[in-house]
């Protein structure tokens, strides 16, 4: 009895040990995070294996882990950039990105974990303030954004090809112009859009007019071959035709009474 806690309290510092160890040495990796080992007395940072992923580890305790998120993130991003005539343009752009998970040691090792203000950011401003460089703050507002946003994802896509960093997407979200510059432009696309509206206005009376001359032409044409055809044996046949249509009525009564000047009998008639 004497010797049992001479035993016990070297068995309760062990379980303390053992229990400080494995703290030490779990390493729990959340949902779409991956873990980058550091051996201290291996060589420093893995790069020639995969990440830790998902889930429970256990490490060395004389090793550290550092845990990257690696499913998309996003970065809002506000920035001056120049136009190509030199005016001040105020760029908001979001960028959508995530780390290459199967070079994530390596990521740790050259750009460590502030990969995001060391490389991105820059990346994305320098590839914004070279696009926007090329048109005018009149591109700018109205009909180049989609192709500036694309051009910008691309002239940042081969800034990162070689950093580690997988870009999936730019997304220019607003272009602010100076004031003055932006009240001239709306004045001036107000303007083309009258233009256009009065060329509109214009070509469609042109071409009413056109139709009612072609209708008018065909209205008088067909008189004047109406006309030609019909000759004094034509009128007389046709009157003859008339004559007798009325002598078949009922209610009329028909008196003839020689001829007129042009051959056709003198009806009398009463109901």
């Amino acid at each position: 009895m004497d010797r049992l806690p001479k035993i016990a309290l070297p068995a309760v510092a062990a379980v303390i040990f053992l229990i400080i160890l494995i703290s030490k040495s779990a390493v729990t990796i959340g949902s779409g995070e991956a873990g980058v080992l550091y051996k201290t007395f291996g060589g420093g940072v893995v790069t020639d294996e995969p990440p830790l992923g998902e889930g429970f580890h256990l490490v060395a305790p004389w090793n550290r882990v550092y845990i990257y998120e690696v499913r998309q993130q996003e970065k809002l991003e506000k920035m001056n950039v120049l136009s190509s005539n030199g005016l001040d343009i105020k760029l908001e752009a979001s960028v959508w990105f995530q780390p290459k998970y199967a070079e994530l040691g390596k990521l740790h090792q050259e750009k460590s974990e502030q990969y995001i203000d060391r490389v991105l950011l820059p990346a994305i401003r320098s590839a914004a303030r070279s696009v926007v460089g090329r048109y005018t703050p009149e591109q700018l507002y109205s009909s180049k954004r989609d192709a500036i946003q694309q051009e910008i994802f691309e002239e940042t896509q081969k800034i990162l090809d070689d950093q580690y960093i997988q870009l999936n997407e730019v997304l220019v979200r607003d272009v602010t112009l100076p004031p003055t510059i932006k009240d001239a432009i709306e004045r001036k696309l107000k303007q083309e859009q009258e233009s256009l509206e009065y060329e509109f206005r214009l070509v469609t009376a042109e071409k009413e007019a056109e139709k009612v001359r072609i209708e008018a032409q065909g209205k008088a044409d067909a008189n004047r071959i109406l006309s030609a055809s019909l000759t004094d044996k034509i009128l007389q046949d046709k009157g003859i035709d008339a004559t007798l249509k009325l002598a078949e009525s009922p209610n009329t009564k028909i008196v003839v009474v020689g001829s007129g000047d042009d051959g056709l009998p003198l009806i009398l008639g009463n109901n």
